[in-house]
């Protein structure tokens, strides 16, 4: 029994998708934990249990880890809380649960960064790191998807790529990265998921196939969508303001603005890449597939 949380979301329904093909062949049942049962997709339905509810709640997670043999977790950041609250505190119910009924295997979504200097001020990837401390300090077996940003946060930027060919962040233009698609972060977790075999605790890098720069991201982005693109950078501290400005919670705004600024000094660099930390989706191809249609189909 594999247990899925987040299934409707940006990894969790690729996840899904993956695991609703493979997961019968491989002898493993599947169930999962959603807010709103009605945006699973018609494909899940009379194949997956259901669990209702949030997996921040404990009543829940009692309900959805009886029987269960592995977990798929990942935290929806909740921009209305401090990044303690929002990370560690919404998993302690879960930790307490995973004890409770003798779960094997956890793979859970985090960020790279662990072991760098920047690892202990890095904002939100710093709240992501102690809740990765939190659940292998239950005993699991646990795994510890290692993620940079990823190409779909860009779709945010779909709108201002469309009207005014701009996208913007606060990152120097020159300052290459890894950058991952979210379905291969889902195939990974997928694979780990399904095959068990693994034991400890550790992290397993998705690093996508390149590094990219803004101004990489720019030039491919004009040879994809057939239009001028370019790229603006921001200054954090008019990042804090606007965020802030939006109501987000003055902690959770300053977790993001130290994130960046880490990550603008390096903080994704610290692991190679190599034939298992690399992943097959190139932003050319996402570009293609995913953020023109994005772009144009609403022009």
């Amino acid at each position: 029994m594999i247990v899925i949380t987040a299934p409707t979301g940006n990894i969790g329904r690729h996840l899904l998708s993956r695991l609703l093909e493979s997961a019968p062949a491989a002898g493993e049942e599947l169930r999962v934990i959603v807010r709103d049962p009605a945006r699973l997709p018609d494909a899940a339905r009379g194949r997956v249990e259901v669990v209702t509810g949030s997996h921040g709640e404990a009543g829940v997670l009692d309900r959805a880890f009886e029987g269960a043999d592995a977990v798929f977790w990942l935290v929806p950041p909740d921009a209305s809380l401090t990044p303690y609250d929002a990370y560690s505190a919404f998993t302690l119910p879960a930790v307490k649960a995973l004890a409770a009924h003798g779960v094997g295997h956890v793979v859970g979504v985090s960020a790279l960064g662990r072991g760098t200097p920047l690892a202990d001020r890095a904002g939100l990837v710093t709240a992501s790191l102690a809740m990765d401390d939190l659940i292998a300090g239950t005993g699991v077996a646990y795994r510890a998807l290692a993620c940079p940003s990823f190409f779909e946060n860009l779709l945010e930027e779909a709108a201002s790529i469309r009207e005014q060919g701009v996208f913007t962040d606060s990152v120097d233009a020159g300052r290459q990265a890894p950058m991952v698609a979210v379905a291969d972060i889902a195939a990974t977790a997928a694979g780990l998921l399904l095959n068990r075999s693994w034991t400890g605790t550790g992290s397993v890098p998705v690093l996508g196939p390149q590094d990219l720069s803004p101004d990489d991201l720019a030039r491919i982005m004009t040879e994809q969508l057939g239009r001028p693109v370019r790229y603006e950078r921001r200054p954090l501290d008019e990042l804090f303001t606007t965020l802030v400005g939006f109501g987000l919670d003055e902690a959770f705004v300053q977790g993001i603005v130290d994130m960046k600024r880490a990550k603008d000094a390096g903080l994704d660099a610290g692991v190679a890449r190599t034939p298992d930390t690399a992943s097959p989706t190139g932003f050319e191809q996402w570009c293609a597939q995913t953020l023109k249609p994005a772009v144009l189909e609403a022009s």
